[in-house]
């Protein structure tokens, strides 16, 4: 052998025996027959304890704000305008004209309905005056009928009388009692009171007739009546039209406001609200309160909480902007959409604010920070600990320098942060950062964190 392989050998000796001192395995060298010592390295992984605390999932979104109300003001008929009572800016309250026009065919037209009012009450008095003469006239017809029905009776009465005396004369004649011409007076009285029985029965078919075409007048009154009335009704609402019509000549206030803009003087010609060229005469909005209108992304739209009409619930939301005093104000979610925009996959959200101090404007720009979900006192791990497999979800615990699996539910997670549910009691070692790359049994070193 010469120098120079004594020196590798005595080199490579010398390594192997000071690898051979620490957590090594002796293997036999292929050439020369000599043990070789390998060593086995073991994966240090950081870990530690889950800890309790208290998650916040907050979502920062842009804002616009727009008055609480908002009402364009339009004419409703065409014509002049007379007078424009307020300016931009001016504060106005409900039920103030702002705008008069001037059209005088309105005030004619109800002057004329008012005549046509006039005639038909008069024609429902005619006609009830007349329902009171036909009546009369049926009660009168009803006193003839029975008048003549008592006639009936009397001459009925006289009928039977000669008919009883012509028989019994005739049997006298008969037996030489009486002269033929006593029959022959009494036959005259018979067919005299016969006659009279006849007319008597007659007067009662024309009373009859005559009572009921006095029937038929009181019908035919009571209908005029109903026809009158039915005009009444008609001026009535003819009138009341009008005056409405006239009514639209002012232009009020919608609610308690300030005026936004004006597009309008004296001497204007306006077109109704329905023509194409139609144009808003002024704006009144109400902007001592406020809506703030924010769009929540799909992902984090399932977490909005809306009040609805209760001030006391609903998300807390801080709305952000320099105008306001200390830069910021709190406040609630007021109500939501309950559904997401088909375009832009976002709920559209609102947050009422009271702006007595105008300090906010709308069309302004604001930073919405919403306060979606709070969870406290809860454990939590970092998302590097979580293992997700077709098993379910895993996280790496060390017992005895070894990797074991615990299967885990996890809750609400927030940046880089998530919450356990179920699975850990909070006295475990946690493997904290990169526990996908690791199995179970697995030995490991430990950097406690």
């Amino acid at each position: 052998m010469n120098k120079k392989q004594i020196s590798s050998s005595f080199i490579s000796s010398t390594l192997l025996i000071a690898m051979a001192g620490c957590g090594s395995n002796q293997v036999e060298g292929p050439e020369t027959g000599t043990t070789i010592a390998t060593t086995v390295s073991l994966d240090r992984v950081t870990a530690g304890i889950p800890i309790r605390k208290t998650l916040q999932l907050f979502t920062e979104q842009p804002g616009r704000v727009v008055a609480f109300e908002e009402t364009p003001i339009l004419a409703k008929l065409p014509g002049y305008v007379e007078s424009v009572l307020f300016d931009i800016g001016d504060k106005v309250s409900k039920g103030q004209v702002l705008v008069r026009i001037h059209a005088p065919e309105y005030k004619d037209q109800l002057e004329q309905k008012r005549g046509l009012l006039g005639q038909a009450e008069a024609q429902v008095k005619q006609a009830e005056a007349a329902f009171v003469a036909a009546e009369a006239a049926s009660n009168s017809s009803k006193s003839m009928v029975a008048q003549a029905e008592a006639g009936v009776g009397r001459t009925d009465a006289e009928y039977a009388r000669w008919d009883s005396e012509l028989k019994r004369i005739q049997q006298l004649v008969s037996k030489g009692s009486v002269t033929p011409k006593l029959a022959d007076e009494t036959s005259s009285q018979f067919q005299s009171a016969n006659a009279a029985r006849h007319e008597a029965l007659a007067h009662i078919e024309s009373a009859k007739a005559q009572r009921r075409e006095a029937e038929a007048r009181v019908l035919t009154a009571q209908a005029d009546i109903e026809v009158a009335k039915s005009k009444l009704r008609v001026a009535q609402s003819e009138i009341a039209q009008a005056e409405t019509m006239l009514n639209y000549m002012e232009l009020t206030a919608p609610f308690d406001g300030f005026v936004t803009s004006r597009h309008v003087d004296e001497g204007h010609y306006v077109q109704p609200a329905g023509a194409s060229n139609a144009k808003p005469l002024l704006t009144v909005a109400n902007v001592s309160k406020v809506r703030v209108f924010v769009n929540v992304p799909e992902s984090e739209a399932v977490w909005v909480d809306a009040g609805f009409g209760n001030a006391n619930k609903g998300d807390p939301v801080t709305i952000l902007s320099p105008s306001l005093p200390n830069g910021k104000i709190e406040s609630r979610v007021t109500r939501t959409s309950l559904q997401l925009d088909p375009q832009s996959r976002t709920l559209s959200a609102e947050v009422d604010i009271d702006n007595n101090d105008l300090k906010l404007l709308p069309g302004a720009f604001v930073t919405t920070k919403m306060l979606l979900e709070k969870r406290e006192n809860v454990l939590v791990l970092p998302t590097g600990a979580i293992v997700k497999s077709a098993e379910g979800t895993k996280c790496c615990a060390v017992f005895d320098g070894k990797i074991q699996l615990l299967p885990i539910i996890l809750g609400l997670r927030v940046g880089d942060e998530v919450e356990i549910t179920s699975g850990l009691v909070g006295s475990e070692t946690i493997v904290l950062l990169r526990a996908g790359s690791l199995q179970a049994g697995q030995s490991v070193e430990l950097i406690r964190k």
